[in-house]
């Protein structure tokens, strides 16, 4: 096997090419879904509690071979003025916490009653992430009419767009009062890079699509549609404005380096291979 140099720096590390870098197997989210999928893990709705415009409550439980986390949503009403993905909004769409094991009705109720606020909340050591989301909402509301007609929403559209609901931050590692990073760093399934934020917006993901099936089927329970799984499988989770990559980079370069020269490894392993 011919051995392969490493692409430098000055090449690899440009804004344009790690905007358009795909995903690989090392890549957090796909760890956290082959592990998943290897130790067949269980997701099941614990708790489906949204009205006919789908505001409300859910807890989606995450059955792994040694413990369970809990997803707690929340949906509430936000008036279009308020709606706004700055660091510097009060009130979101949709709010979510990232639980250690399943929480009873007390503990639903004290998230309910903070979760919403993000940072001017009050935690424990039983939530490991805090996040929320906005909907696309012309985007959402065309999806929603479309299902409660009983057909499928345009495509084109739907993957020009690639999500319904976008994050606007998702915290782990202790801010705000939440879990200490070691407290779960001991845990085989949580011990990678942010595997307990991808874990809430893998089933964050999974909500978006409860949410708009479950306004459809309200406003129209005879006739609605699903949405369909291969539109499903093209959809993602969006992101604001990923503000926090910025200092994050800055502050760790080693870290970023080592992610980096796994992946550049990986790859001129994979082009030094005899093709036959």
């Amino acid at each position: 096997m011919t051995a392969i140099a490493l692409r430098p720096p000055e090449v690899v590390m440009r804004l344009q090419r790690l905007g358009a870098a795909h995903p690989t197997r090392l890549s957090f989210l796909r760890q956290l879904i082959r592990r998943a999928a290897r130790e067949k893990w269980r997701v099941r709705k614990h708790l489906f509690d949204l009205d006919d415009k789908g505001f409300g409550r859910v807890v989606y439980a995450v059955e792994t071979p040694v413990r369970t986390y809990s997803l707690v949503a929340f949906s509430t009403p936000l008036d279009d003025e308020k709606r706004s993905d700055r660091v510097i909004a009060q009130a979101w769409d949709t709010s979510y916490v990232l639980y250690d094991g399943l929480p009873d009705v007390a503990d639903i109720a004290r998230l309910e009653a903070n979760a919403p606020l993000q940072e001017a909340g009050r935690y424990t050591r039983s939530e490991l992430v805090l996040a929320r989301a906005n909907k696309s909402v012309r985007l959402f509301k065309e999806v929603a009419t479309a299902l409660a007609r009983g057909q499928q929403p345009d495509e084109e559209q739907l993957l020009g767009v690639g999500y319904l609901l976008r994050t606007t931050a998702v915290y782990g590692n202790g801010k705000f009062g939440i879990a200490d990073r070691d407290d779960i760093s001991s845990r085989p399934e949580l011990a990678g890079s942010f595997q307990a934020e991808m874990l809430t917006v893998w089933l964050i993901r999974s909500f978006t699509f409860d949410l708009v099936d479950h306004i459809a089927r309200r406003r129209n329970p005879a006739g609605a549609a699903r949405l369909a799984p291969e539109l499903r499988r093209a959809l993602g989770v969006g992101n604001a404005t990923g503000l926090g990559m910025a200092p994050f980079l800055v502050r760790h370069p080693l870290l970023t380096h080592s992610w980096f020269l796994a992946r550049e490894t990986a790859l001129a392993r994979v082009r030094a291979e005899p093709h036959g």
